[in-house]
């Protein structure tokens, strides 16, 4: 379906990104942060059975073209992207907007399907619209906005959700007319460290004991780890890769997760094997199969954790291929910042502090909307208070830069207004 904005600019929603060519669509994702957003990643996605309409994710890019000839569609560029899908549910999120359906199913509103602005089943910052450098960026975000809405409107959809937003982007956006709910997320930065003993040196006496002691029983355990990235990475490990995110989620039940499919793995394998960085668990009498893994990516600066598993109960292999190994090789290849993935309850003492990540909501239905911003002023507050005291409690020294880092992007917040 092709609609026409201006004589000079057309949009085009994409129910396939494989209808989009790869070049062009990187040409616009390639240079952002974020690996999450660029083609081979969101094409594995789908073309693995993995975000499909039967899944719950019908892909639904938004796309902006200019023209170079009327009514010759041969004859256009492509200059701005929103990647989004519409959704009947709202599992593999990690924004958690249950308690906002269930209010909008007590006032008869209906609240799927929506809308949605995010990296299916991952939960890092980054998400905004894909738009050519050279373009005017509020101008054609302005032009997207309407689209979105005019979208919605015909298709009775309650709501557009953005999930986690770029934070500069986030500026814009709640100049479009979207509001922000604030969340957090556990995030290592990196304090110049040259060596692990340097990251180390942050924490109390306590606390480094733990870490030594953690890393010494895997050792015990008669264990090598071994970090895989890029070329070097051994095709089988990514097959494998799955069989231990699957055995992790199945340990879960129903609240597992298991979002992504065997193929989406093998799929990596070698086109996105650049982004790749595996920490792979081997027994000392046996270097060829991992006993577990941990499945990261990396773009330029930044670390991404992602999934784990491994075949037996091995104690603190989880802490060291999850968190210290991944730590040693950033710092040895020079990133800055490490999300090591949701969840929060083991991160924080090993270095993450809460560090905020938002959301950018947008309500079609003028009830809800009129609620949700009178209110997640409100839940801000809550969560702001939520981060100052998860930070409080790190078991840094009082000097160390990572907690005083964390309180400077408290203070930050505070002069936002939600």
């Amino acid at each position: 379906m092709v609609e026409q904005l201006k004589p000079r600019y057309s949009v085009t929603w994409v129910n396939c990104i494989a209808d989009i060519p790869q070049a062009d669509w990187d040409a616009l994702a390639v240079p952002l942060k974020t690996p999450f957003f660029e083609w081979e990643w969101l094409n594995n996605m789908e073309t693995s059975g993995s975000t499909t309409a039967r899944t719950g994710w019908l892909p639904n890019h938004l796309t902006i073209w200019r023209e170079h000839s009327a009514g010759d569609l041969s004859r256009r560029s492509l200059i701005a992207i929103a990647p989004l899908y519409v959704k009947g549910h709202s599992y593999g999120e990690f924004v958690f907007d249950h308690q906002w359906a269930e209010l909008a199913g007590r006032l008869g509103i209906e609240y799927y399907p929506k809308l949605l602005g995010m990296s299916p089943f991952t939960p890092a910052e980054g998400y905004r619209f894909l738009i050519a450098p050279e373009e005017d960026e509020d101008a054609l975000t302005g032009l997207m906005v309407d689209a979105i809405e005019q979208f919605c409107d015909r298709n009775n959809i309650s709501g557009c959700h953005f999930l986690y937003a770029d934070p500069e982007w986030k500026l814009l956006m709640e100049r479009h007319g979207f509001n922000t709910w604030l969340h957090h997320s556990f995030i290592w930065q990196n304090q110049g460290y040259q060596t692990f003993e340097d990251y180390l040196t942050g924490f109390n006496a306590n606390q480094r004991r733990n870490i030594k002691r953690e890393r010494k029983a895997v050792e015990n355990a008669g264990l090598v780890l071994k970090t895989w990235n890029g070329d070097a990475i051994p095709e089988s490990l990514f097959s494998l890769m799955y069989t231990y995110y699957g055995d992790t989620c199945d340990k879960f039940g129903w609240w597992g997760s298991k979002y992504l499919t065997q193929k989406f793995f093998e799929q990596l394998y070698p086109n996105y094997a650049h982004r790749v960085v595996f920490v792979a668990a081997y027994q000392e009498h046996d270097l060829h199969r991992p006993v577990g893994m941990s499945f990261c990516l990396t773009k330029g600066t930044k670390l991404y954790g992602r999934y784990w598993g491994s075949s037996d109960e091995i104690d603190c292999l989880h802490f060291d291929a999850c968190y210290y190994t991944p730590i040693e090789w950033a710092i040895d290849h020079g990133i800055q910042t490490f999300d090591p993935g949701a969840g929060g309850r083991h991160k924080k003492r090993r270095g993450f502090p809460a560090t905020p990540n938002y959301s950018l909501h947008r309500f079609y239905h003028p009830r809800l909307s009129h609620i949700f911003s009178t209110y997640i002023g409100e839940v801000n507050e809550m969560e702001q208070q939520e981060i100052e005291a998860i930070n409080q409690d790190l078991p840094f020294k009082q000097e160390n830069s990572s907690a005083e880092l964390a309180s400077q992007r408290l203070l930050e917040l505070e002069k936002e207004k939600f």
